[in-house]
């Protein structure tokens, strides 16, 4: 009787100790899992900026003047011309 609550307790241990690993670990914030289908206006948009390299998808988050972020497939030519753009004003 004993060593089957040794083995409970153990168990109990093990699950515990992956709880609490699993929300210590960092990973990145700001992720897109779906793609703004419709286009956005040039003159809508303030900056951008790339999602982390771990994200599973390649995305851009664009900004809007309202603190509006939107999530894009950077291959797309209305997104390359946003970006394009944003990049030539801040220059």
């Amino acid at each position: 009787m004993t060593t089957s609550r040794i083995l409970l307790l153990c168990i109990l241990g093990a699950a515990l100790l992956s709880t609490a690993i699993s929300k210590s670990e960092i990973g990145p914030d700001d992720c897109c899992f779906k793609f703004y289908s419709r286009r956005v206006k040039k003159s809508l948009i303030l900056s951008y900026y790339m999602t982390d390299y771990r994200c599973p998808k390649n995305a851009v988050i664009l900004v809007s003047k309202k603190n509006r972020h939107v999530c894009a497939d950077p291959n797309v030519p209305w997104v390359e011309s946003i970006m394009k753009n944003v990049d030539e004003s801040n220059i």
